[in-house]
């Protein structure tokens, strides 16, 4: 397996994203290989002074740099040799297997959609992201920001994505399916949940259990939990706010340290021909390395596969 990271894309790149790459090259299987793109004098020089060896690692010369300020359609054109640029053509050629990184998100998001694109069948392929149970396991939810407005059958595919995702990435057994609403009832929420509903209810596709509310988040309602990107985005910040609160209180509590994103590393982009795994513009080394090895997990699990038996 070739898994790739960008090294030029994040906050604190490059610095950051080499001692999360070796970090994780340290944690893959030996016959496993960790492609780094990006200014090949600067991987050098950051392997040379990290003292760490370049076994297992393959360097791609990729000078220009695409700025979380640039635009991101215009920037995918007009930097080619661009690292993010050059990762989207490997991955495309198959000469990766998994492409991650820290980068400009929305160029993320558009060399996906336009380099390999979506699978065929997938209307709107979604980010998906883990938050914790009090029970200690994990519900998935999608989506979390690429698609704001969603029409009911959107909704209705990622309930097919996310209860794949679960299955075949993190093993769980017939996932519970949920949509997030306002409350339980069927005739609850807006008409695009109340036509979504109508969709999920008694899908063969996956176990549907109904709507849950906000506060049914973090419990063991549910494994998977569906709803439009702009819903998903703010679930996903207050998750993230709730644990820098806390931080910032000096409370010390285990399930709110679950909320910490460096353990999850990144979000994948669900529903594209490849694995592509896009992290936190401020990603420490540890979040660095979680994600390189989420995007290995993924890349591994047979899930891609797995989309394409399902919508061809």
């Amino acid at each position: 397996m070739n898994i790739a990271l960008d090294i030029m894309g994040g906050d604190f790149a490059p610095d950051t994203t080499m001692k999360g790459a070796v970090l994780a090259r340290a944690e893959l299987p030996p016959d496993s290989v960790l492609t780094l793109i990006g200014d090949e004098a600067v991987i050098q020089t950051k392997l040379s002074e990290l003292g760490a060896s370049t076994k297992g690692i393959q360097i791609v010369h990729a000078p220009d740099i695409i700025g979380m300020g640039d635009h991101p359609t215009k920037a995918i054109a007009q930097k080619p040799n661009s690292s993010i640029s050059v990762g989207f053509r490997m991955l495309k050629s198959g000469k990766i297997d998994a492409f991650a990184g820290t980068g400009n998100t929305g160029a993320m998001m558009v060399g996906g959609m336009y380099t390999v694109k979506a699978i065929m069948g997938v209307i709107r392929p979604a980010i998906i992201c883990a938050l914790p149970q009090i029970s200690g396991k994990f519900n998935f939810i999608l989506d979390v920001g690429s698609n704001a407005d969603c029409r009911p059958d959107v909704l209705y595919q990622f309930g097919i994505l996310g209860n794949l995702y679960a299955r075949y990435v993190f093993k769980i057994d017939n996932p519970r399916v949920a949509l997030l609403n306002i409350g339980e009832e069927e005739k609850k929420g807006n008409l695009v949940c109340q036509a979504a509903y109508e969709m999920m209810n008694g899908s063969k596709e996956f176990n549907f259990t109904g709507n849950i509310e906000g506060r049914d988040l973090f419990t063991d309602k549910c494994d998977v939990v569906v709803c439009e990107g702009f819903v998903g985005n703010v679930v996903l910040k207050q998750a993230e706010a709730f644990y820098t609160l806390i931080r910032k209180r000096k409370i010390k509590d285990e399930f709110f340290d679950r909320f910490n994103y460096e353990i999850y590393g990144g979000m994948p982009i669900i529903g594209l021909n490849s694995t592509v795994v896009i992290g936190h513009g401020i990603s420490n080394e540890t979040a660095i390395k979680n994600m390189i090895l989420l995007a290995g997990n993924i890349a591994g699990s047979g899930f891609i596969g797995k989309i394409r038996e399902v919508f061809q």
